[in-house]
């Protein structure tokens, strides 16, 4: 059995045919469906998800590249549903700032305080964190140290590969291997993940992107996750079924509501 920790089932890319990618992930022994919170406006399609289907889950957050739409009551309003599992994906993202010095200064500040909110909000309601984090390990893991995240711990989504965040592990959170592990150029990410301690770590797909070998070019969907397995397999000299054990337990452990559907 495995866990897709990480999916944007809510995705226009799916709206044609999310039950068929739906139906063919189960058909591949992937039997639990996390859909992060990336953008509110997409939040009713991840509850009527959520609510037709017992294997999936969602969290109501907001992405970096989303920061204008954030709204703390629509946060309130969904992390009562129980289905709603985590908050985010929340964090920072330094990868497209504006090169006007004076609104690069002002994106980053925003998504910090953005970021601290939702924070601040996992607290309050006692779920975990899915974090997103790019060209942004130094800032992010200060922000996740400084206010005490690790109340709730939560899941570094697809896992950047920057030794400094491997401290994390002791702070309550989970990392999230996706389909990048299966990529050429993703020697860092293959060096690291054997110092990644077995019991924090998750398999996850954040389809519709970053599709792994051997379909890459093509829409990512949850049961490409069996490459991911795979591959992790491979590298760490694990038995296949040995990985898909230890990734559901990992993903149950940091998920207490994916207990329901083992």
């Amino acid at each position: 059995m495995i866990i897709d920790t990480h999916c944007h089932l809510d995705n226009e890319q799916y709206q044609d045919d999310v039950d068929i990618v739906i139906s063919n992930a189960l058909n591949a022994n992937v039997k639990g469906f996390v859909i992060p919170g990336a953008d509110p406006r997409d939040l009713p399609k991840a509850v009527e998800l959520a609510e037709r289907y017992d294997e999936v889950f969602f969290a109501v957050g907001v992405h970096p590249y989303d920061i204008e739409y954030f709204d703390n009551e629509i946060l309130e309003k969904y992390a009562t549903h129980p289905k709603c599992i985590a908050i985010g994906e929340c964090g920072l993202d330094y990868y497209r700032l504006p090169l006007e010095e004076e609104e690069k200064y002002e994106n980053i500040r925003k998504q910090k305080e953005v970021f601290i909110a939702q924070i601040e909000f996992a607290k309050k309601v006692k779920k975990p964190l899915i974090v997103h984090i790019r060209d942004a390990s130094n800032d992010s893991k200060k922000i996740l140290l400084d206010y005490n995240a690790k109340e709730v711990g939560g899941v570094l989504h697809c896992y950047n590969a920057d030794e400094q965040l491997l401290s994390l592990a002791k702070e309550n959170f989970y990392f999230g291997i996706g389909g990048v592990l299966t990529f050429k150029n993703a020697r860092k990410l293959v060096q690291v993940l054997n110092k990644i301690p077995q019991e924090k770590l998750v398999v996850e797909t954040d389809g519709p992107y970053l599709t792994p070998h051997p379909h890459r070019g093509e829409r990512n969907e949850p049961a490409y996750t069996t490459f991911v397995v795979e591959k992790i397999s491979e590298l760490l000299e694990m038995d296949i079924e040995e990985v898909k054990k230890l990734t559901t337990k990992n993903a149950v452990n940091l998920f207490k509501p994916l207990s329901n559907i083992i």
